[in-house]
């Protein structure tokens, strides 16, 4: 039997219909929001920052929590859009 006969044709496999994109965008969106919405209030009423920091207790918990949504968030949000790009440039081919 020939070698083109016993490997599988992998270029044509199809798009699963669950496979995190879906969720990758929506979570990715969702924690970028809330970590944009955290340095609106923090800039807007809970006093701001300056070099030294945030000037209220609730400021300083603002800017923890726009420190950590934002760069987990786009990553989240790059990789759903990577992916989404992916299964569209797939479901174009086949």
């Amino acid at each position: 039997m020939p070698a083109a006969h016993r490997t599988p044709d992998t270029t044509r496999r199809p798009v699963p219909v669950n496979d995190g994109t879906r969720q990758l965008l929506q979570w990715g969106s969702s924690i970028v929001g809330s970590g944009l919405l955290a340095a609106v209030l923090l800039e807007a009423f809970l006093g701001g920052f300056s070099p030294t920091g945030a000037s209220t207790n609730g400021g300083w918990f603002a800017l923890i929590v726009a420190l950590m949504c934002l760069p987990f968030g786009g990553l989240l949000l790059i990789l759903g859009v990577a992916k989404w790009l992916r299964n569209r440039s797939l479901q174009r081919r086949g």
